[in-house]
């Protein structure tokens, strides 16, 4: 019979804190501004590669405005239409705008207007730069308004290291021949290590077994079933 993974409870917030800041450190500090800032500043939009922290940076700029009561209405591809405004937000955030149908586009350009009349703060992100974007043309405008931050990518290095600090704190003791067999197997980006080690972590602790190479196929091969 397989056995089915624990309930663990949810994972760590995202903030600024837990966020790998090397090379962007520069979007760290001015997202954390925005967060505190009193009144709303132009657009910002971050862009990047899979996996380079994008949603993270989203996720922790919301954390940190609602910290102190503040409201942010987020919107990404899968949120349903129709999409509403609410004057008491305090920002509202675009995720995976490259990724938004003819109908949401139209929604975040709405919302995007809504938001600047009311002097709310907008923070968007997407896979490629506002001038690439394959949207409508005065969405497109508006998002590349404000400041634009290309998100960089850890060196595989920083990524062994923050991926056995992550597995030290969860308790999982990753053997070299298990760490080798990650950054040589999957995809390298940080975003995506993470994500596999919560899995990982959560089939482990089902099966009752430590983490080895064999277990990691096994988990695999029940994922593709």
């Amino acid at each position: 019979m397989r056995q089915l993974p624990l309930g663990l409870g949810p994972a760590d917030p995202c903030s600024f804190d837990n966020f790998h800041a090397l090379g962007n450190e520069a979007v760290v500090a001015h997202l954390r501004a925005l967060a505190n800032a009193p009144v709303a500043s132009a657009p910002v939009y971050l862009w990047g590669a899979r996996g380079t922290g994008k949603t993270h940076l989203l996720r922790a700029w919301t954390e940190a405005v609602s910290a102190p009561g503040g409201r942010v209405g987020w919107f990404d591809a899968t949120t349903p239409l129709p999409w509403e405004h609410d004057e008491d937000w305090r920002g509202v955030v675009f995720d995976g705008v490259h990724a938004f149908d003819a109908g949401r586009q139209h929604a975040a350009f709405v919302l995007f207007a809504q938001a600047t009349a009311m002097g709310q703060q907008v923070v968007a992100a997407g896979a490629v730069p506002p001038v690439d974007l394959a949207v409508r043309e005065d969405l497109r405008s508006r998002l590349g308004w404000g400041p634009v931050f290309q998100l960089q990518a850890l060196p595989e290095e920083h990524c062994r290291a923050a991926l056995r600090r992550e597995a030290d704190r969860r308790g999982i003791f990753l053997s070299d021949e298990v760490m080798s067999y990650l950054m040589t197997r999957f995809e390298r980006d940080l975003g995506s290590l993470m994500s596999l080690l919560d899995r990982l972590d959560r089939f482990a602790l089902a099966q009752q077994r430590g983490v080895t190479i064999p277990l990691l196929k096994r988990m695999l091969a029940e994922e593709a079933l």
